[in-house]
């Protein structure tokens, strides 16, 4: 008998199982642009640690292990800034991300402060990641030339789409 992959909050224990899963998650993406400089493959534990006490954070869990991780935040503006979704390479193509992704908006949405979209931000040929994001109802606002080699494609969502939706 198989276990069910289950989601919820990140805690301050599972900061170093986080920081592995994003290591090796990010690797495809170093490998796509030819750059290992990312910043999800150099962010340090302590770095981490202080993400996780200001922002909220997600994680899903087979057994014990971290298999997937998402993070967000609601700015001043009413914009809820959606990163580092990462599902384990063995878990992905199963819908995984896009649980982790809706598990967050509604997360953010409960929050009780004022919340008028989503936002967040993939790299011009992760091509995977921009058909999922659409999938999930988010539409390109702009892309953003950061090097010869990286075009960083910004993507948007209503917070009211997401709110009829789950009517």
């Amino acid at each position: 008998m198989g276990m069910s992959v289950i989601i919820s909050a990140a805690d301050a224990d599972d900061a170093e199982q986080i920081l592995k899963l994003q290591y090796l998650g990010y690797q495809s993406e170093a490998e796509l642009y030819g750059d290992w400089t990312l910043e999800p493959l150099t962010q340090t534990l302590e770095s981490l640690r202080g993400e996780l006490s200001e922002q909220q954070f997600l994680v899903a869990r087979l057994g014990d292990e971290v298999v997937g991780t998402v993070r967000g935040r609601i700015d001043s503006d009413g914009i809820a800034r959606i990163g580092r979704l990462v599902v384990h390479p063995r878990m992905q193509r199963h819908g995984l991300g896009g649980r982790l992704l809706e598990a967050l908006e509604r997360r953010l949405a409960e929050d009780g402060r004022p919340l008028t979209a989503y936002r967040l931000f993939t790299g011009h040929r992760s091509l995977g990641n921009l058909r999922l994001y659409a999938r999930q109802g988010y539409r390109q606002t702009a892309v953003e030339q950061v090097n010869g080699r990286l075009s960083l494609v910004h993507l948007e969502k209503s917070a009211d789409a997401e709110l009829a939706a789950s009517a």
